[in-house]
């Protein structure tokens, strides 16, 4: 009897020592004010004050949260693989690797988009994104705005997948313009841009909007230049289906991301496994709000390749 009491108080004040390793809150970092992230990282954090621990949720910006969340300025956050696959390896946007940042989970898909302007295609035989680049066409293009998880994808498959900078683009005759969703939406259609190019999920209200105004091609990406930028990047490759936009007839392949979060690599592993059964738990209470969250799953949380949190690791593996 008395060497089972000790046991029992042997556990308990493991338990104790355990719990006072958690942290009084977290701090969340997300977006912009006003955007999507912003808005998902304040239901996330909500969701996890209820369930698991006080969370407060902040801005923040793809780039800049994997450097906070790393500087223990911050604990969770919004960014996307490629972004963190950058920071890993220490490659532009990032002077060295980056270290104390690791993957908590995947969220949901993100789609490289090229739209062009239907009439520019057919007067141009354009077929596929390579065509542009192997005709040295004199293209009106944007993308959006330099710190963008979108301009650094968009930038590196044009460099690492073809060879290509903005600087000779603008050496055939071309413009490179940089612009938000709806800027670069309005110039496509008032024909003042022949082709813009961005990430975002797959339902996309932009292209919808665009669709609804001119006719427009949504342009293949050629299979060695997403095979180059998934050597580099670590992107993958995603088909655009049809069904969602009227251009697309037809399976389009494109280059492949992840929107995710990531978090910070001392955290206590028995809380990460709590933050990640509290957000699969509540994932279908979230994906009310925000549609694009349904595609959470257990096969594609974690990414090979990349440093992942042992807790998220764990709950994940668990699932499949």
């Amino acid at each position: 009897m008395r060497k089972f009491l000790i046991v029992l108080l042997a556990v308990a004040l493991l338990s104790v020592v355990v719990a006072q390793k958690w942290p009084a809150q977290l701090r969340f970092v997300s977006g912009p004010s006003g955007g999507t992230w912003f808005a998902l990282g304040g239901t996330l954090a909500g969701v996890w004050t209820e369930s698991v621990i006080p969370m407060t949720s902040g801005t923040g910006g793809g780039t800049a949260n994997i450097l906070t969340i790393s500087r223990g300025q911050a604990d969770i956050g919004l960014t996307t693989l490629s972004v963190f696959n950058a920071a890993v390896k220490g490659i532009d946007p990032f002077k060295e690797p980056v270290k104390g940042t690791v993957l908590f989970a995947n969220l949901y898909r993100q789609y490289a988009y090229f739209i062009m302007r239907k009439d520019y295609a057919t007067k141009n035989g354009v077929k596929t994104l390579g065509d542009v680049i192997r005709k040295k066409l004199p293209i009106r293009f944007a993308t959006l705005t330099p710190g963008t998880a979108s301009e650094l994808v968009i930038r590196l498959l044009f460099e690492k997948g073809y060879g290509v900078t903005w600087s000779d683009i603008k050496s055939w005759g071309g413009r490179v313009e940089f612009a938000s969703y709806t800027d670069g939406a309005n110039l496509l259609c008032d024909n003042n841009l022949d082709m813009f190019a961005f990430q975002i999920s797959r339902v996309a209200s932009v292209i919808m909007d665009i669709e609804s105004r001119i006719d427009v091609v949504i342009l293949p990406v050629d299979e060695e230049a997403i095979q180059a930028l998934a050597n580099y990047l670590g992107t993958t490759k995603f088909f655009i289906e049809p069904g969602v936009y009227k251009s697309v007839t037809e399976p389009v392949p494109t280059v492949g991301d992840y929107t995710c979060l990531v978090i910070r690599e001392n955290l206590p592993e028995d809380l990460v496994y709590k933050l990640a059964e509290a957000l699969w738990n509540k994932k279908e209470q979230i994906a009310k709000a925000f549609a694009d969250m349904a595609e959470l799953n257990p096969q594609e949380a974690i990414s090979q390749g990349v440093p992942a949190h042992p807790g998220s690791m764990k709950f994940w593996s668990q699932l499949k």
